[in-house]
Formats: structure tokens, sequence, C-alpha cells
């Protein structure tokens, strides 16, 4: 991989990448005042809560999301894109060539990636047009077999690869481009000749609809690559364990859902999105694995509550249980819940919508069931339970799939399942699952039982299985909470107008802010006041916030109208810093009398004297506060 991104390229990409254009091209945007509203595309709503700001260069969400960030950050979350790819987009869209720092890896030449997306866009052109040449017959045939008509394939960009060997070179080099890029790009072979002939093609696109390669389907006996499906090798662009075949179309539909329903091949992909499962996608060329997992769980997002749902389609035959079981093993990167689909006919969705119609395939997805009850009575079913040793084997087995269950909730409901399957008292049922749970986690897979102690009795009383431990994340205030409103006020006054502010914040600390998320705010804005606040102020605010929540209520807090019209004075300035300070000397005073009120003066003297000494400190400190803030809005 390349090195680190040069900070100035970064830079540069923010400034050049008009924030209203690049949104834009998402949202429909109006005009009000000096800010542009429109529906959040992250959020089902009918008013507009969505507001993009371009002299800051910021968008906030004041609806359901309370999410915001720079133009780098949106295109990372609408196109579910990393921090770098992100920064690639832009920076190829806007026309800069960044630069890396040299880590002694492999370096991508100089604007290669951006020649390799006008190239593989020309491509895909061409191969759909080809699609319609007396040639293409049998990929036709292919396709209307499968009961795909010529609006279906129009709309998923199929294509046909022609069988001279060379077409796509000759119409490629007549565009412009070189042989070198495209054998980087795996169009072409070293040896000149096209790396597709004589296949029907499917465009692999990004999130964002940009094509990364091809997937191509033989088609004619004749071929000389046997392979049934072959895809664009390793590319700069093309990686096949990071892209999703769908995902283009499914994007949109998986983060509003939090639903993923991964199907095995292309033509699946189309029969699902055409029947109305609008989240269907598959991998290409590879298995599901852990980046793809990662990629979903970017997208669905990664939250604690279980309401998402990641559903793979299987055959009903070995090879489906065999793939159900593999699943299993990974499924631990996913936060949402795993489901399987299992048609018992053995039809993929493709053959189901053939034979039995676009609801039979609706039909399938809504029959999911949990990966973990497929995979146990998998394992349950592979034992003689009509024998005493064959239900304890199978139980056994069963046991630690049931222990490591992430939603303790459903354990109880697993332990019943798991009772009726085996015929067993549901007294031994549990005492073996919590045994399960309490053993160490085995290295080889689901069923395997690992290396329990045969120390233990069998008549000890079952024990819950101890609760994972649940991720805490930052609670956001309530932005219409008045006893917290000087602190708000407060903090969208520095982060939008800090010139205003006299050195050190005018006296203001962290420890002025009571609520939590306020508090880490100001230290972000101290981190970020480390460089200056003439600079990009309100973004190096928000950059400098490690949580993603905490980096949204900054977002929010630098677009928010300010409690005026107009520019922010000195004056008001003042007040607002004197009165959120005085809020913290009055409950300094608050607190100390308390503690003078518990203090014997006779007995404890030194120390009631001492309190009452800081009390009077306190006093002149609240009235100097409450002057100036009297002051300053005269």
């Amino acid at each position: 991989m390349a090195g680190r991104i040069n900070e100035e390229d970064i830079a540069a990409v923010r400034e050049r990448a008009r924030i209203d254009e690049i949104v834009g091209s998402y949202v429909t945007l109006r005009r009000s005042g000096s800010a542009m509203v429109g529906l959040c595309p992250f959020h089902e709503e009918k008013t507009p809560s969505f507001q993009v700001t371009p002299s800051r260069g910021l968008w906030y969400c004041f609806g359901a999301c309370s999410e915001g960030g720079d133009v780098i950050s949106f295109v990372q979350k609408i196109d579910n894109l990393t921090f770098v790819e992100a920064i690639e987009r832009l920076a190829d869209r806007v026309g800069i060539q960044l630069r890396y720092s040299d880590d002694g890896g492999p370096r991508t030449p100089p604007g290669l990636r951006m020649r390799l997306m006008e190239m593989n866009q020309a491509a895909a052109e061409y191969f759909t047009d080809q699609l319609t040449k007396p040639d293409a017959l049998a990929a036709r045939q292919f396709l209307a077999e499968r009961g795909f008509d010529r609006e279906s394939a129009t709309d998923f960009g199929v294509g046909f690869a022609p069988r001279d060997g060379k077409s796509l070179l000759r119409h490629l080099r007549g565009r412009g481009f070189a042989d070198a890029d495209l054998v980087a790009g795996g169009l072409a072979r070293e040896s000149g000749y096209d790396f597709f002939q004589g296949r029907l093609l499917w465009p692999i696109r990004d999130s964002g609809r940009q094509v990364l390669g091809f997937g191509g389907r033989r088609i004619f006996d004749d071929d000389r690559i046997s392979a049934k499906y072959i895809n664009t090798p390793e590319t700069p662009l093309y990686k096949k364990s990071h892209v999703l075949y769908g995902l283009d179309r499914a994007r949109q539909a998986i983060a509003k859902k939090s639903q993923a329903v991964v199907v095995e091949g292309y033509t699946d992909v189309m029969a699902a999105h055409l029947s109305g499962v609008d989240t269907a996608i598959a991998s290409c060329g590879t298995a599901f694995g852990d980046d793809h997992a990662r990629l979903l769980r970017r997208l669905m997002g990664d939250h604690d509550a279980f309401g998402g749902e990641v559903i793979f389609t299987f055959d009903g035959d070995e090879a489906g249980q065999s793939a159900a079981l593999k699943v299993f093993s990974g499924d631990q990167n996913f936060l949402a819940q795993t489901y399987v689909a299992v048609e018992p006919s053995g039809l993929d969705p493709c053959d189901l919508r053939l034979q039995q119609g676009e609801a039979a395939v609706r039909e399938l997805v809504a029959r999911r069931v949990p990966l973990y009850r497929f995979v146990m009575s998998n394992i349950v079913g592979r034992y003689d339970l009509d024998r005493a040793d064959g239900r304890l084997n199978a139980l056994r087995s069963a046991a630690p799939l049931v222990g490591s269950i992430r939603d303790r909730g459903l354990v109880s409901g697993y332990v019943r399942e798991l009772t009726g399957l085996l015929g067993m008292e549901p007294e031994e049922v549990q005492r073996e699952v919590a045994r399960a749970a309490r053993a160490p986690r085995p290295q080889s897979g689901p069923g395997h039982r690992g290396d329990r102690s045969r120390s233990q009795s069998h008549d000890e009383p079952p024990e819950a299985p101890e609760e994972p431990p649940r991720r805490k994340g930052l609670e956001l205030p309530d932005p219409n909470d008045r006893l917290l409103a000087t602190e708000r006020q407060t903090l969208k006054l520095i982060i939008q107008a800090p010139q205003r502010f006299g050195a050190g914040w005018d006296g203001i600390t962290a420890v002025d802010f009571t609520n939590p998320a306020y508090a880490a705010v100001f230290t972000c804005v101290e981190k970020a006041a480390a460089d200056g606040v003439e600079t990009d102020w309100a973004n190096r605010v928000s950059q400098a916030a490690e949580d993603d929540r905490l980096r949204s209520l900054a977002v929010s807090l630098a677009v928010e109208p300010l409690p005026i019209t107009g520019e922010p004075t000195e004056r008001l300035v003042a007040a607002y810093s004197s009165g959120l300070q005085l809020l913290t000397v009055m409950r300094q005073i608050a607190e100390l009398k308390s503690k003078l009120q518990r203090t014997n003066p006779v007995d404890q003297a030194v120390k009631y004297n001492q309190m009452f000494s800081e009390l009077v400190v306190l006093e002149a400190r609240r009235h100097a506060l409450h002057q100036r803030s009297i002051g300053a809005q005269e």
C-alpha cells in the first residue's frame, strides 16, 4: 500500500472540493440564508432537516441523525468509503494529484487511478453496446433463459466481450488509452489480447457507481478458459475482498433498512432486486470474508443494538450447509443479527424467480432463520439421537454454539429449542450450555467442544453465562435543555467566532462544562487552538474529536444559529464567557456551604476557617463575574 497522504494535499482537497457541489450531486439543496437545506440522505424524512454551510465547509442533520462533518466525512458516509478512499475519490474529482509518504511499499504512479476509472467507464459502455450486436446472440439467449429481458440487462449494465480477442484493445486505443494502462487496469493481457473474450459481463461498481472491474460468465462451449466465472484481476482499483456486486444499487436501502441480503452470484443479485429485495449484494470471485463484513458493518452502523440483519441465502443441500458453517466461523464480525434463508428445493434466487415468480424470492428472504438455529440443527442432525451416547455427544457439540450467542436474552430460548431437538431434560442441557459459556472459546470453529474440565460435578447448579461488556457511547445532550443553554451557546461562540475571545478563552476551562459531551468538545477546542484559530478553525475542532458522535456535535455547534442576528460582538462573548464561569463559581459556593454546615467550628476550627476563607474568595469572584456579565449585556 502507498504511504500516508500528504497533509497539504488533504487540506487542498478540502479547500477545492466545494461542499455545496459535492453534497448537491446527491441531495437537492435550496438556499436558506447563508446555508443550504434539503432532505437528509441518511434517514427517511418529509421535512428538510439537513443543512450545508458552504462558508464553513460543513454539513449537519438537525433531525434524527444528528450527524455532521466536512466534505470528506460526507463522501465517506454516503458512499461507504474509508477516509483514504474518500480523499482519493475527491482528489480525482477536483483534479488534485495526491502525494504519499514513502513507506517502501509499492506506489501507484501519478494519475493512474484517474485514467483507470475513465478507462473502465469507457469499457463498460463498449461492452453494453456489444450486447446488441449479432455476435452476442448466445449472451442474449442466456439472459432470456434466466428471465432477464433487454430492459433489465440495460438497467444493470450487462455487456458482452466479443470473441475476436482484440476488439476492446482497438476501441480503447482509439480513445487514447495506452496499452500499459490497459494491462494495469485488468482489461488486457501482457500478451496483447483482451482479458475478457466471448463472455457475458457484469460491471462491478463501488457504492458511488464508479466501475472498478468486471465479472465474466462462460457462455460458449469452446471457450479456452474452463472456469464458469472469471473476474478482473487485482488492480489499483479492484480488490476482490473489498468489493460487493450490487452495492451501488443496494447502498441506500441497506443503510436505511439496516439489512443486507448476501446472495451467491450476479444473476441472483439481479433476480433479487427485480423481485423487490433491494438490499441484495454478492461477493465477486471470492468467498464472503472479513473485509466484506467490515464493509457492511460500516454501512449498517456499529450499534450495540441488534436490530440489523445480515441474511445469507444458501441452498438446502450439503454445500449450502457447509457454506453456513463457514459463515458462522466469522459471525462475530457482525454486530447485526445474522440469518440464513434456505430454499428447500435447492433453487437459487435466480431460478426461484424464474420457476415460482418474484413473490417466491421475497418469501425466501422473509422465511429467514437465525444462523445459530440453522447451524445448531445441522450439528444435532449429525448424531444418532435414538442412542443415549448420541444425544450426549450432540449436546456437547451444540452447547458451545448456544453459549456463544451475543444476545443473552436469546440464550434461554435456544436452550429450550436444543432441549426439544435432543429430547433431554432441560436442566441437563442448561448445565452443559452454562459450562460451555464459561470455557475458553475454541479455536477450531463451531461445533468443536474444546477442552472442558471433567472434574466439575454434573449436579452443580447452572450458572448464567457472563454478560459481555457493552460499549459505552458518549451521550449527546439535548440541544433544547435550558439548564445547559449557556454551555451550548458559549461553545457555539467559541467555534463560530473564536477571534472575539481573549487569551485563554477569557478564562474558560473544561471544568465550566457540566455536560461531559460539551466538556469533551472544549477539549477539542484546546487541541485545535495549538495551531491557531485563523485557518479552517471549525473543521479542525471537529477533526480533533476521536468519537464520531462527538465530531457530529462539534459540527452542529459550528452551524447552529447564534443567539443574535449579525456578527457576534466582544460584548456578547464577554456576557456568555463570564456567565458560564459564574455558574461554575455558584456551584462551588453551594458545595462549600454544604461542607461548612457539616463541619463543627469548635472541634474542627482549622478546617472550618480554611473553608470559610475559600468561601470569601469565591464570593468575591462571583461578584466580579456577575458585574462583568451585567456590564457586557448593557
